[in-house]
């Protein structure tokens, strides 16, 4: 199972499958929106484990979450907004609505730095109540009445991303630990290892290091003079 970004070539599919599985329907151009004005936030669970045929055969797109920014909140604070969420009855209880779900919350979080997120879900889809509540942790926040198109009532539910800010300052700590901890140890391999090799390898250094006269110093008259004694003196 492969889980990825809503691409405008799988919006067809998408569409399918939320008039397959829910009575809440929307024309192309809607999830076209959502895709072209929010890229990161949607995604599709895809069924790979269907071979191909031809290169042009279409995913079997079995799962999917639509998803949006306010782009005009009321309290004024920036959060995301989940407008639809369905998986196929044939892919259910894989985990798939979790997944999906937590995709989309951490794109929320990390591309436009979201606070919370919110839905609304019908009073009476016990199970995605279920799944919002329990699994996820969303709270209710109150009913709005006679919020869908056939009169029936929606809790109005929100989960705050206070989870992945801390996660960020977790990593973010981490790596700090990691550098400093890589400090210290470059540190010690220099006072014990090559570069310094101990108190001898600093004493062999220094013992190597002589003063030599050279040509210059001596004059070239009397290196020529001693040249030729030593000569003489080993012949």
């Amino acid at each position: 199972m492969d889980i990825r970004l809503l691409q405008p070539s799988d919006i067809p599919h998408v569409q399918q499958t939320n008039i397959t599985n829910l009575p809440e329907n929307y024309f192309c151009k809607y999830y076209m929106y959502h895709a072209l004005s929010w890229p990161q936030l949607s995604y599709v669970a895809v069924d790979v484990s269907r071979p191909k045929k031809t290169p042009y055969d279409a995913p079997k797109i079995v799962g999917y979450v639509l998803a949006k920014m306010e782009e005009d909140p009321q309290d004024g604070i920036q959060h995301g907004h989940i407008t639809s969420l369905s998986v196929m009855r044939t892919h259910r209880r894989l985990g798939l609505a979790e997944k999906l779900m937590r995709q989309s919350q951490r794109a929320m979080f990390e591309t436009y730095n979201a606070v919370y997120v919110s839905l609304h879900v019908r009073v009476s889809n016990v199970a995605a109540l279920a799944l919002y509540r329990d699994t996820l942790g969303f709270k209710v926040g109150g009913i709005e009445a006679k919020y869908y198109a056939d009169g029936e009532d929606a809790y109005s539910m929100r989960m705050d991303l206070d989870y992945l800010r801390e996660e960020a300052l977790d990593a973010e700590d981490s790596d700090e630990e990691d550098t400093t901890v890589g400090q210290d140890e470059g540190g010690e391999v220099g006072s014990n290892g090559k570069a310094g090799e101990g108190e001898d390898g600093v004493r062999k250094k220094k013992e190597k290091k002589r003063k030599v006269k050279v040509g210059r110093q001596l004059g070239v008259g009397e290196l020529v003079e001693r040249n030729a004694a030593q000569g003489n003196g080993t012949a």
